[in-house]
């Protein structure tokens, strides 16, 4: 309970610069004409990221490394899932590149 209430105040301590970061962010993709959808997309992913490690560490130091790797693979199967859509569209970009497609 100590790993999980340390992590969640140290997050808490964290939570205006992590704000900052996303809205920094945004305001490049805006001045960079990057469709936001993308953007918010990546930042989930990075998000989901983060959380699935902070759950796969508390497990280990509960000495629950199986449940740890769960986690883990949930994490990438929920990453995998949300980059579908920013993947098919390099894919489309790339294949209008190619002169004769």
């Amino acid at each position: 309970m100590l790993v999980v209430f340390v992590g969640c105040v140290i997050f808490l301590f964290l939570i205006d610069q992590v704000y900052e970061i996303i809205r920094m962010v945004e305001r490049i993709a805006i001045h960079a004409n990057v469709n936001l959808i993308y953007v918010e997309t990546t930042l989930k992913i990075i998000g989901i990221a983060y959380i699935a490690e902070f759950g796969a560490q508390i497990t280990k130091d509960a000495g629950q490394g199986a449940i740890a790797s769960k986690i883990e693979l949930g994490g990438k199967i929920l990453i995998l899932t949300m980059a579908i859509p920013i993947l098919t569209v390099i894919i489309e970009t790339v294949l209008g590149m190619i002169p004769g497609t």
